[in-house]
């Protein structure tokens, strides 16, 4: 045996049984083991319950939140089957729920369309759940079977109602049974996820969703919040319980999603379908400059389009090029608009339903089956175009939209080839407040976007030089959501971080020149830091999409105190922290030492200090107002130090919301901006003298 391959044979080989593999390697599966990872826990198992709506074998889902740990999903479609399958000689209901690649999915007898396509959405949310619990309803009796970690509890339990409703009453009590139904309920381990608290919120809008890409279906979410004391007892747990179902479906959801815009133009909305192709589509033009584009395969969202998108939009241009030059509209017969003059504004929502989607992962942000863009081209190319021809007010406003983006475009073109013609970004020379780094590897190397030169001195000393870089900002960035490219590189700030990046913008945008492959937004831990940080975002997630999506862009996490007590001290991050390390420093010390704040009087007493036998400790509370008060040593050792730091990674998993956040918060539309502040800012009582 040669050298090479000593120590390397048959018993170095690993084979995993059952779903040890999911839990060996949860991000082959779910994505990451974060909050992401986690609600696509949540939404295997009601993708399965949507599924049974879509077959026309259910009317309703119920889930219910609990904050204590648990998730429980339940519909009243055909109850999964408990008898004994003939392959594996278990019940189905177990070879479901612990074998990969066993379901109803891949027989099209069951499910014509169905969301949860690859056979191992249960098994492997069983396999990430220290406790599963099932309750399956057929012909009017009760099967149970639990779980852990994939591996299962005992037999099926088989209850009739009474029974049931003394062990279990919450299942008889809140849930939607007539006939037949199942009921899944799932603790996430947390020695998997780094956490197991469901976001009620994001469950929410994701049920919303569903119901509007769902005519009909009807899907109630209850929420259970536990509000604690101090000693960590429950006290008054509030029940919230909000009910979706639209049946109009993603006409309404279109109508909700341009709530409070001025439209140029109605809703259009359509429907086509063939024996194994169903589209539905709903169109506005909005007169805000901005795209919002929704696209779903089968009830679930695809974040980074696919296939369907691709065919709207060819048939999209086409037909609106072909009704221009029909009607004279062109001033050149070399005039024609591209699919960027007719995304202006364009508000969109669209559904396809299709026999064995192919996604690009398992996660389904983007859908890659070439028949749907042919299906969607076809079918929206007859819609669209039999309105159009029909409405032709409607569609003279679509031209006129269409032709004063285009004017924008080309006079942008000429603006920023003009910029380009000037050198702006081809200097060879770096920034000058640039500190570069001394490495080159750009797979090492991180470059630490820094609010004010004063932070920016002190991170200049304090890093490590040889693979951290600083640039710092002054002031407030330019708020990039509306602004043209010409603008942006006429801006410093921004010039300067485009040039420090490497990548270039625009047409000569390229991610492979990247110098860093670490950018870090470290600003102020007040509200200037985080507004300058969403100016930073709203810049890279508008131009440069492709250093979020590729896990480049951080945001640091500096202290907001220093707490010395002794000859110790910490830093915290926020008020809550604070107040539990001073409640930690109590606990710890007990009646040995008496803790006084810094405004308390320190001196001692003799006599009192003998006759008690205490030490008195001075806690000092340090709240910085700046990073810029911090010297180099503090900054590097609570910001910038690899081994000690936090860092937030920037990711878009909900990109859809994300462009809505960013379209509300930053663009020119006061209206979205002003009800987000009156329903989230905290007010407090203020005495006036």
């Amino acid at each position: 045996m040669s050298t090479q391959t000593a120590g390397y044979g048959a018993s170095n080989i690993t084979v995993l049984e059952g779903l040890e593999a999911v839990r060996k390697r949860p991000g082959m599966y779910i994505g990451n083991t974060g909050k992401d990872g986690l609600h696509r826990c949540f939404g295997e198992i009601l993708d399965n319950c949507v599924d049974e709506f879509m077959a026309g074998k259910a009317t309703t889902v119920r889930v219910k939140i609990n904050e204590k740990g648990s998730i429980l999903v339940a519909d009243d479609g055909r109850g999964i089957p408990t008898d004994i399958h003939p392959k594996t000689g278990k019940s189905t209901l177990e070879t479901i729920m612990t074998v990969l690649h066993a379901g109803g999915k891949f027989d099209q007898n069951s499910y014509q369309f169905s969301g949860g396509l690859h056979g191992v959405g249960a098994s492997v949310v069983n396999a990430l759940s220290d406790l599963m619990r099932v309750w399956v309803l057929r012909d009017g009796k009760v099967n149970f079977l639990s779980f852990s970690k994939g591996k299962t509890i005992g037999d099926v339990v088989e209850f009739d109602q009474k029974l049931l409703a003394s062990k279990y009453p919450e299942i008889i009590e809140s849930l939607v049974w007539k006939k037949n139904g199942t009921v899944v309920e799932f603790f996430p381990d947390k020695e998997i996820f780094e956490t197991i608290h469901f976001d009620a919120k994001l469950i929410s809008d994701n049920l919303k969703q569903n119901a509007y890409l769902n005519k009909g279906l009807k899907i109630i979410v209850e929420t259970i919040h536990d509000f604690k004391n101090e000693d960590e007892t429950i006290i008054n747990p509030v029940d919230t319980v909000v009910e979706y179902c639209y049946p109009e479906g993603i006409l309404t959801y279109l109508e909700d999603i341009t709530r409070g815009e001025t439209l140029e133009t109605p809703i259009i909305s359509f429907a086509s379908k063939t024996e194994k192709f169903e589209l539905e589509a709903a169109v506005s033009y909005s007169s805000e400059y901005n795209e919002k584009l929704f696209a779903f395969t089968n009830g679930i969202i695809n974040p980074e389009g696919g296939a369907h998108v691709t065919g709207f939009k060819m048939a999209l241009t086409k037909l609106i090029n072909n009704y221009a030059t029909s009607k004279n509209f062109f001033k050149k017969e070399s005039d024609r608009f591209t699919t960027d003059d007719l995304r202006e504004g364009m508000r969109i929502v669209l559904s396809i339903k299709m026999v064995d989607p192919q996604f690009t992962s398992q996660s389904k942000v983007k859908l890659g089956s070439t028949i749907a863009r042919t299906l969607t081209d076809r079918m929206v190319t007859e819609q669209l175009g039999t309105y159009l021809e029909e409405n032709p007010s409607v569609s003279m406003s679509i031209l006129q939209k269409a032709q004063l983006a285009m004017k924008a475009r080309l006079a942008a073109k000429a603006a920023r080839d003009t910029v380009l013609r000037k050198g702006v970004l081809e200097s060879m020379s770096l920034p000058g407040k640039l500190a570069d780094c001394s490495e080159k590897d750009p797979t090492k190397c991180e470059l630490y976007l820094v609010e004010g030169d004063s932070a920016g001195g002190s991170a200049k000393q304090g890093r490590d030089r040889h693979i951290q870089a600083i640039l710092p900002l002054r002031g407030k960035v330019l708020n990039t959501e509306r602004a043209t490219l010409d603008r942006i590189l006429n801006y410093e700030g921004i010039k300067n971080m485009i040039i420090a990046l490497g990548t270039g913008i625009g047409d000569k945008y390229d991610v492979e020149k990247l110098r860093y492959h670490k950018l870090i937004l470290m600003t102020d831990a007040d509200v200037d830091g985080a507004h300058i940080t969403t100016l930073l975002l709203t810049f890279l997630f508008r131009f440069m999409p492709d250093l979020i999506e590729n896990g480049y862009v951080y945001m640091a996490r500096p202290p907001l105190y220093k707490i010395s007590y002794g000859k110790k001290h910490e830093y915290v991050y926020s008020d809550p922290e604070k107040d539990a390390l001073v409640k930690k420093i109590h606990k710890q010390y007990g009646a040995d030492i008496e803790i006084v704040n810094e405004k308390a009087d320190v001196e001692e007493n003799n006599e009192e200090k003998t006759a008690t036998n205490k030490k008195k400790i001075k806690i000092d509370v340090q709240r910085y107002k700046g990073l810029g008060e911090m010297n180099p040593d503090q900054l590097w050792d609570t910001t910038m130090n690899p081994a000690t730091r936090l860092l937030y990674q920037v990711t878009v998993g909900e990109a859809a919301l994300a462009d809505q956040v960013f379209d509300e918060l930053m663009g020119a539309n006061v209206e979205p901006r002003k009800r987000f502040i009156e329903e989230n800012a905290q007010f407090i009582e203020v005495e006036m003298i």
